[in-house]
């Protein structure tokens, strides 16, 4: 009897083994096979929420088949306890364990509502964004200017949503003036400013921020940036630069960002610079002349003055030796690069060319040739001054 009863066990334990082996191996194909959605979805993980709770959630969403077997798979894999706040953009087909590595990850937020407040040299504006669920990217759905309109009532009810994506993007060139204004605009942060930091101290970037953020602390977070970059690029520059410190080449490379806004022309730009400080000559150069009528306070709207020209100011480089005592703009990294990595050129002049680009010379006759064209350019648009540009040295 005992025999058969041992029999029996060994042939209940077989099965239930078995069974459990069918079980775990339909659980694993489940967690790792392709999931129901046919189209991407957002899954927004609340803050404090329990992998109880966003299970079902995602469930009821059809993101997942199965919550238990979600909670089961990120249990084994260590992540139950692992969720990040934000909203996630999950691909058509997921798979459960491509939707716990999504919200365990962290980092930005991939979609839902986004508010991006962009800060611009010829002033800001406010643009709110949405994912489309068919093409899982983000299309704009309106835009503001702060300064001028009333914050819109689907903006307002945007920054307020749990897991909306905010962030401050600064354009390259704007002055650290620019800046501190316009974070004082973007009424989705908190807290003073501060005094307005040295200018070129802050790096021109997109920054994710959160609803509250203290507008001291992003700037903190520009100015070591900023700092950074320099640093990096000052340790990597070539030897015989004419340059005696990291602060020398940030002025270079804010006068470079202000020059063009041509990407492949910013090291053509700086070997110009850099060559006529070799040979001793004034750099010439009309955004620093700006500067010094502005104060980066404002946008020049009209052509410089001759009185101008001639005034002595720190920033006129027309009249003064050298580089201006400061930078007169927050240049990005590739202007900063640019700087420290000029082309190895002969061109001691450039001009405006008519097609958003500039026509570099070496000689002054040539450039004089150069300028006579671009006069032509002027005329025939009707936009002809009287501002001599690099003409001279």
């Amino acid at each position: 009897m005992w025999r058969n009863i041992a029999s029996t066990f060994l042939t209940l334990l077989v099965v239930v083994l078995i069974g459990v082996a069918i079980v775990a191996a339909w659980g694993r194909n489940q967690y790792t096979g392709p999931g129901p959605s046919a189209v991407a979805q957002c899954v927004t993980v609340a803050r404090g929420a329990s992998l109880n709770a966003l299970s079902q959630q995602m469930a009821e969403q059809g993101v997942i088949s199965n919550a238990y077997v979600l909670r089961t798979g990120a249990d084994y894999e260590g992540k139950a306890d692992q969720l990040k706040f934000g909203s996630y953009m999950v691909p058509p087909n997921a798979s459960m364990q491509q939707v716990i590595e999504a919200v365990t990850a962290g980092g930005p937020s991939t979609c839902g509502v986004e508010v991006v407040f962009r800060v611009g040299v010829r002033g800001n504006r406010v643009v709110m964004r949405d994912i489309n669920p068919e093409s899982g990217r983000y299309e704009d759905r309106l835009t503001y200017d702060p300064a001028a309109d009333a914050v819109p009532v689907e903006v307002a009810q945007a920054v307020e949503r749990p897991g909306a994506r905010l962030r401050v993007a600064v354009a390259e060139g704007v002055t650290s003036w620019q800046v501190v204004e316009a974070l004082k605009a973007a009424d989705f942060m908190a807290g003073e400013t501060g005094e307005v930091p040295p200018e070129g101290s802050l790096a021109p970037d997109t920054y994710e921020v959160e609803r509250g953020a203290d507008r001291e602390a992003l700037i903190a977070q520009m100015r070591a940036s900023q700092a950074a970059i320099l640093e990096a690029a000052w340790e990597a520059r070539p030897f015989g630069l004419p340059y005696e410190t990291p602060e020398e080449a940030l002025i270079m490379a804010s006068i470079v960002e202000k020059e063009t806004g041509v990407p492949e022309e910013r090291r053509m730009v700086a070997s110009v610079f850099v060559n006529r400080l070799e040979d001793g000559m004034r750099l010439q150069t009309d955004p620093t002349v700006i500067y010094g009528v502005t104060e980066g306070r404002a946008v020049l709207d009209r052509g410089i003055r001759r009185s101008e020209l001639v005034e002595r100011t720190p920033y006129n480089t027309y009249v003064i030796d050298g580089l201006p005592p400061t930078p007169i703009a927050n240049p990005g990294r590739a202007a900063i690069d640019a700087a420290l990595n000029p082309d190895a050129t002969e061109y001691l002049y450039f001009v405006a060319d008519g097609t958003g680009g500039h026509a570099f010379a070496r000689t002054l006759e040539e450039h004089n040739a150069n300028v006579a064209r671009w006069r032509r350019i002027e005329a025939e648009r009707g936009q002809a001054t009287d501002t001599p540009v690099q003409t001279d040295g």
